[in-house]
């Protein structure tokens, strides 16, 4: 908590970029395409909305137990062993999600557009093709219930403590719910148009979008277990969860948009042709 913003500003900065990252969670990315893609495909008015929905209900679930461990934060005592545990699940499933999505896209046929590989949505069942808005909100709480997210959820609470204890947990909650609902709703919206599209443009961009999904996970894991092992690594990046947030979303928002272009200028020649024959 030492190495946190000076400012309630800043913390309410490094809250919203949270949200931002974690929207990009490859599960979160499953999940909702998934959901997009079964309500899309039955017609639903709301199917677009999915990403938005999802994040909304995960969002909630933050905030409450935001508001709740803000008022035993007086009492709460973080255990050395739990933030270790919370390391390693974290580098567990960040590498197993990176393996899962570029071993995906690297699988994917010609003509087929990649999705999301999730770990989480495996186990969702009937949920998973819900069809129903508050059905699908709430998958996005049960998202929630997971030791990486209540982990987050506990250090919103503890930060704000210096500020003065609930409201202030609760805000930074709600920012992380808005920085997930901006990155998450834009994926859903994404998704619908890629289903109602199914082209060479929709193909290139679900391969690019995969490989920076995949890639970052790796990464990201990577990181994350240097900083465990090597306490100089540790040392240098006390102060700069900030920058390496921004670098995360503009990684992912990078790989998004070079597919876009690179989809565009596969789909002009192959135009021309069409129109000088």
């Amino acid at each position: 908590m030492e190495h946190l913003p000076a400012s309630f500003g800043g913390l309410a900065t490094v809250a919203f970029l949270l949200g931002l990252k974690h929207g990009f969670d490859a599960d979160h990315l499953a999940t909702i395409d998934g959901l997009t893609r079964v309500n899309t495909r039955a017609g639903r008015i709301f199917a677009r909305y999915c990403g938005a929905l999802f994040s909304l209900g995960h969002g909630v679930v933050v905030v409450a137990i935001a508001l709740l461990v803000s008022a035993a934060v007086a009492r709460w005592q973080t255990p050395a062993w739990l933030d270790l545990a919370g390391v390693a699940i974290s580098i567990f499933f960040l590498t197993l999600l990176g393996v899962l999505n570029l071993r995906a896209v690297w699988r994917a046929a010609p003509d087929e557009i990649v999705a999301p590989v999730g770990v989480k949505g495996r186990f969702l069942g009937a949920l998973g093709r819900a069809k129903n808005p508050l059905v699908v909100t709430l998958v996005g709480a049960l998202f929630a219930l997971s030791f990486d997210t209540i982990s987050q959820a506990a250090f919103f609470a503890l930060a704000s403590s210096q500020y003065g204890g609930a409201p202030y947990a609760v805000t930074l909650g709600l920012l992380f719910m808005l920085g997930m609902m901006v990155t998450d709703g834009v994926n859903g919206l994404w998704i619908s148009r890629l289903i109602v599209r199914a082209d060479e443009t929709a193909r290139i961009a679900s391969r690019v979008m995969g490989l920076a999904v995949g890639s970052v996970s790796l990464l990201v894991a990577a990181f994350s277990a240097a900083k465990l092992l090597l306490p100089r690594i540790d040392t240098w990046a006390e102060g700069k969860e900030l920058a390496f947030g921004a670098v995360v979303v503009a990684i992912v928002l990078g790989g998004f948009l070079w597919g876009r272009a690179a989809a565009r200028r596969s789909a002009t020649p192959r135009l021309g042709a069409e129109q000088a024959s």
